[in-house]
């Protein structure tokens, strides 16, 4: 048997696993609001560290550590991550907020196609390219990437298979896919206005996010740095303009999520999507035998 086939077997039985330690019956909508207050703001609704039917420690030890890396990618899984984003800057409350890029409930979805991939994909496979290009972890070399055998990406997989225990396989839950910005309000990127959006940006992100855009620390919370060497890399989803102007327009900013318009989250996606980050270094095998995508402006260079 191959690794990658030994590999999505363990998942396989992670996540039959985590649904037997689940309850039989999910809630219609189990995310924190998206209209979140300063009660719910950090919020964890399902934390595999408190849930005491997770007795298997086979199992609730590799979904315990899946979560940790989710909420502390960087202290947690350091060998795969080369900056200073955690899965939980973008992905909300854990994986758990509405309109926040919530992942409760979608680990049946995959094996699933995706577009830039040009070819169908293991929940695993998600995970090590979350690795790739979120948290960069090409900054440590061809070497040392991450593969769908690794440990991290099993932990991290069996966290997702349990948030999904009880879901549909096959199914999208109904909050899947809600970030994205209506098609008939995106903007032709090359009239988004990077200078507006970065006057936007001053206004209403600079308390949470710095002037530099490196995070301000709040207590003992601090959001990711949104360019530079700590950043996701430019092959990342955020590093396309209408991807991250869909995260900013239902989830930012932070205690007032969707306060925001379409063209000023576009703009202020403009503006970031114009710093510097790292290179991901193989943008050339993206979107093979397709368009590349008018708003992944990293790519300009490459085609």
């Amino acid at each position: 048997m191959s690794r990658a086939s030994y590999a999505a077997l363990v998942v396989t039985a992670l996540a039959a696993a985590a649904a037997a330690c689940g309850r039989s019956a999910r809630a219609s909508n189990p995310l924190v609001p998206a209209a979140t207050t300063m009660v719910t703001a950090w919020q964890v609704p399902l934390d595999p560290l408190k849930d005491p039917s997770l007795t298997d420690p086979k199992v609730a030890d590799q979904i315990k550590w899946g979560y940790r890396i989710f909420v502390d990618t960087p202290h947690e899984a350091p060998r795969f991550t080369g900056g200073k984003v955690a899965c939980a800057n973008c992905h909300l409350n854990a994986g758990q907020r509405e309109r926040a890029l919530p992942v409760v409930g979608v680990a049946g979805v995959f094996p699933e196609y995706n577009n830039r991939a040009a070819r169908l994909i293991t929940l695993a496979d998600r995970v090590v390219d979350c690795f790739l290009r979120s948290e960069n972890a090409t900054e440590h070399g061809e070497d040392a990437l991450p593969s769908p055998t690794a440990k991290e990406v099993l932990a991290v997989s069996a966290y997702l298979s349990w948030l999904s225990r009880g879901y549909a396989v096959g199914v999208n839950p109904p909050w899947r896919g809600k970030n994205s910005i209506a098609p008939d309000k995106l903007l032709p990127v090359a009239k988004l206005d990077a200078h507006a959006g970065e006057a936007i940006y001053a206004e209403r992100c600079t308390s949470c996010h710095g002037a530099d855009g490196q995070g301000v620390q709040i207590g003992d919370k601090k959001a990711g740095p949104l360019w530079g060497p700590d950043s996701w890399n430019d092959g990342a989803g955020a590093s396309r303009v209408y991807t991250l102007a869909g995260i900013i327009r239902y989830s930012m900013p932070y205690l007032a999520p969707g306060s925001l318009t379409d063209e000023e989250a576009q703009q202020v996606a403009a503006y970031i999507t114009s710093k510097p980050r790292p290179a991901f270094p193989f943008k050339d095998r993206d979107y093979a035998g397709s368009k590349v995508p008018a708003d992944a402006v990293y790519y300009r260079a490459q085609r």
